[in-house]
């Protein structure tokens, strides 16, 4: 069945840059009295009305600068991370921090999630001191991390059982375009949500997919990463064999990014390889995490996905030699390492 999508294009610059409280303040969306017996507080999310207070969860290499973005713009925002260190750049801006994600959640009405990896991304939203257990209704909990369907679902059953409302938003970019406000949001879940939090995500991001169900979203993230995965595999394949039949990579990179093949992420990431230099920008171990998962996912629909399954062989070889943390781009060294051993 074909997924249903709508595109929303960027705020104006002229109405982007205003802080959050210039917002006009109207309902955004209200829970309905039938589905709910719980009595709303004043501060909970309404139909027409920016959230006043933002939660968010996970300030790593993604997180921190979408949370930054929040904060620059004029939300009012709390932060919460494992290693508490990585909120001080922030509050230094002027957040506000919890001592846990259910904290986080009880104190803000929208809360957003970047986590690294689906284990990760459950244990904060449903575990011991999870979001869930903070959520009430009129709350909205929005998961940015790129996870499977499954996953996806399973936050989303916790914090539906809590009376709020979820939206999957796994995104695409990394880390340069999450710190200029240029990611792709990829959505699915609560319709109502989606609204309420659409200038939040126009602060982050330069677009917004709005999906269909729970799972959508984090089905089309893993086929966009599976198929980033396998491009940057092959050019790296490319950049290896032209320096192999005596070519200079550097012009290949030229001729590669001037083509019918052109793509941002060859010119941007061909010239730092060719120095053998990787930037992290998106974490090897993860770009592996996501083609394993996204073949988890074609498993389930019997589809035959031979590149990927390649590709991803190489990026558990990457791992293997100690370059997890390294950019994605760094599975050109595991090439190398494989033809000094013929």
């Amino acid at each position: 069945m074909a997924m249903r999508s709508s595109f929303c294009t960027r705020l104006p610059n002229h109405f982007r840059g205003q802080p959050i409280s210039s917002f006009p303040r109207k309902p955004l969306f209200s829970p309905s009295p039938k589905a709910f017996s719980t009595q709303i507080s004043a501060s909970t999310l309404k139909a027409g009305e920016i959230p006043e207070s933002v939660g968010f969860l996970g300030l790593g290499i993604m997180g921190s600068p979408m949370a930054r973005n929040l904060i620059k713009a004029g939300c009012n925002v709390t932060v919460w991370n494992r290693t508490k260190s990585k909120c001080d750049p922030l509050l230094s801006l002027g957040a506000k921090y919890k001592s846990s994600p259910e904290e986080v959640a009880a104190s803000c009405d929208v809360t957003f999630a970047m986590l690294a990896d689906p284990e990760s991304a459950v244990d904060v939203a449903c575990g011991e001191y999870g979001a869930a257990k903070g959520m009430s209704p009129g709350k909205g909990y929005v998961d940015v991390s790129t996870v499977d369907g499954a996953t996806s679902k399973l936050i989303s059953s916790d914090i539906k059982a809590a009376g709020a409302l979820f939206l999957e938003a796994p995104v695409s970019g990394s880390k340069k375009p999450a710190e200029d406000g240029q990611l792709i949001f990829l959505t699915a879940g609560d319709r109502p949500l989606f609204d309420a939090v659409a200038p939040l995500l126009d602060i982050m991001g330069k677009s917004r997919f709005y999906l269909g169900d729970v799972g959508n979203g984090a089905a089309m993230k893993l086929v966009v990463n599976m198929i980033m995965g396998s491009m940057m595999a092959s050019f790296s394949e490319g950049l290896i064999l032209s320096e192999k039949v005596g070519l200079d990579p550097s012009v290949l990179v030229e001729v590669v990014s001037q083509g019918a093949i052109s793509a941002p992420m060859y010119s941007m990431k061909g010239p730092t390889m060719v120095q053998s230099l990787y930037p992290t920008a998106f974490p090897l171990k993860h770009q592996q995490k996501d083609l394993r998962l996204a073949l988890g996912l074609a498993e389930s629909v019997s589809q035959p996905t031979p590149i990927a399954a390649a590709a991803n062989e190489l990026y558990k070889l990457a791992k293997s030699y100690g370059l997890s943390d390294q950019d994605f781009s760094a599975v050109l060294e595991a090439l190398k390492v494989n033809l000094k051993n013929h």
